[in-house]
Parts: structure tokens; C-alpha cells; sequence
């Protein structure tokens, strides 16, 4: 599996980084207690800088709105991951769910930049990014019908759909991360607003701890308009 960002993003946003981290050999059973802990500690530490702030008007958050609003979809409806997991920091109800999610939730949450993953076995050919060209099946996680993508946002795709509407909003059923995930693809995404050095601490801590706790084998890269591909 290839994971490849098309010229039709990079036409949109130019100066975007995406960071990569692929773990083989991952034990999403072990490490339980650890990294329900580890997210804990950051969701605590989170809801403390965030008491009485603004999450729209956050600066980890409105690169993000005005992201959106630019492939068309309306920020207040379509929220990006980070925003997303801040305000349910801010609240303290961010809960476990596994502890490869846990982790990239503590990285997330820890960096303040939007991370995610996928199950490399559930995917299939490439891993493009790219914009949509409307009607590429889609179901989130949970959900019991399609919601296939619009003409125009931002999507992470395989041959069959769509496995990451509004670039990093909803992921999709058939390629979550579970507890007999063995092989994944995690992705950290940065704007230009975002310093790189924020992006490479993220990389570097997550493939870190992926290895650490779920015994991993990891490879890290930065996928930009002159290295779009890994």
C-alpha cells in the first residue's frame, strides 16, 4: 500500500504536511491500561489550558475552519478532528477505545494537531489524497447508512470509497482500527500556520509510542507537493 496526495489537493493547499507513521506487527490488545492512562493524563492536562476558551477562535482550531471553508463545507456542521477532540477535552469526555486510537488521541490532544488511522488490511489498492468527485461511498464509524462524499472536499480514498471524509472529520467503518488490528497507517496533518518542527515532534512521539507499547514496527514520513507520495 502506497499512500499518494494528488496534484488536486496540493493545487488547494500548496504548503500542507502530512505526516505518516506505518506500524506493522501491532498489538491492540496489550497496553490497555497504559494508554487509556497516557490519554487520560492529556484530556486532564487539555481541560485545564482550555477552561472559558473559545475552541472556533483557538489557534489549533481556526487554520482549521477556514481549511474547510475553502473546499466548501461549513465549519460550524463539518468539525475537524482536532476541534472535535478539544471541545470534548475541554468538557472531559474524551473516552478509551483502544490503544492504538488512545494513542494517537494523546498525540493529538498533547500537539493540538489532528491525527488519525486506519487498518491496512481493510484497505484497498492506494491511499490517495485528494479532492472528491461526489458520490464515493462512505459510512462512518457506527453508522448503519452511506454518506457518500460531495463534489469538491477534501477525502482520503482507496479503490472502493472514501475511508476519511472532510479530510480528517468522520472515518470510516470498513477500515477502523480494532482489536485485531495488526498493520495500520496513522496520519498527523499540519497547515501553514502550523510550525514543521510541531509536525515532526507529533511524528516522532507517536511512532514512538506505537513501538513502546503495542511492540510495533515503525516508518515515519512527511508527504509534501515535492514528496507526495510514501
Amino acid at each position: 500500500m502506497h499512500l499518494l496526495v494528488t496534484e488536486a489537493f496540493w493545487a488547494l493547499f500548496p504548503t500542507a504536511r502530512i505526516g505518516v507513521v506505518t506500524a506493522h506487527g501491532v498489538d491492540n490488545m496489550v497496553g490497555v491500561d497504559v494508554a487509556a492512562a497516557l490519554l487520560a493524563d492529556e484530556v486532564r492536562r487539555r481541560a485545564t489550558t482550555l477552561e472559558g476558551a473559545e475552541i472556533a477562535s483557538h489557534p489549533a482550531v481556526a487554520p482549521w475552519r477556514a481549511a474547510y471553508a475553502r473546499f466548501g463545507m461549513k465549519p460550524s456542521q463539518y468539525r475537524s478532528s482536532i476541534e472535535s477532540l478539544l471541545r470534548a477535552a475541554q468538557a472531559e469526555r474524551v473516552r478509551s477505545i483502544s490503544p492504538l486510537v488512545d494513542l494517537y488521541n494523546a498525540v493529538s490532544l498533547r500537539h493540538a494537531l489532528p491525527c488519525g488511522g486506519e487498518d491496512l488490511a481493510a484497505i484497498v489498492g492506494d491511499v490517495r489524497l485528494t479532492r472528491a468527485v461526489g458520490g464515493e461511498p462512505f459510512r462512518t464509524i457506527g453508522a448503519t447508512e452511506d454518506d457518500p462524499a460531495r463534489a469538491g472536499e477534501v477525502i482520503y480514498r482507496d479503490d472502493v470509497g472514501a475511508i476519511c471524509r472532510c479530510w480528517n472529520w468522520r472515518e470510516a467503518d470498513r477500515t477502523k482500527l480494532t482489536a485485531q488490528t495488526r498493520d495500520a497507517v496513522l496520519v498527523v496533518e499540519a497547515l501553514p500556520e502550523h510550525p514543521p518542527a510541531l509536525l515532526d515532534a507529533a511524528l516522532a512521539d507517536l511512532a514512538a509510542l506505537v513501538a513502546l507499547h503495542l511492540g510495533a514496527r515503525t516508518q515515519t514520513a512527511v508527504l509534501t507537493a515535492t514528496t507526495p507520495y510514501c
